[in-house]
């Protein structure tokens, strides 16, 4: 197995919300997004998901706390059963690394015109 450039990845794809898998490690996977505008209120019941920000800024908005907000070089882990909302700020596109169960719908049980059935391997 080779190294994987991160950065390169990012180049391959253009699509939004539409995490795309670089690599698997102990049932998890790591998938790269980019992100735009806001996503859909939804939790994940049996699995932690953790955002790592390397461009743009992200909002995590909370129903049961206060949002978080992540520049480059942050990440936050959201607790499984955790209902949050994605958004980015003012319009930006912001570049997230995934790390999360493979078997993890990134839109939890809500059915949105942009939920991911089956994730693109780069």
């Amino acid at each position: 197995m080779s190294a994987i450039n991160i950065l390169e990845k990012f180049s391959r794809f253009t699509d939004q919300w539409s995490p795309k898998v670089i690599a698997e490690l102990n049932g998890q996977a790591v998938k790269l997004a980019k992100v735009q505008g806001e996503f859909v209120w939804h939790d994940h019941a049996q699995e932690d998901e953790l955002f790592y920000v390397l461009r743009g800024t992200l909002i995590l908005a909370f129903e049961d706390r206060e949002d978080v907000q992540l520049a480059p070089g942050e990440l936050y882990v959201v607790p499984r059963g955790v209902r949050h909302c994605p958004r980015t700020l003012n319009e930006e596109e912001v570049w997230l690394m995934l790390l999360e169960p493979i078997s993890t719908k990134h839109t939890g049980d809500v059915d949105d015109v942009r939920t991911v059935n089956s994730y693109d391997r780069l």
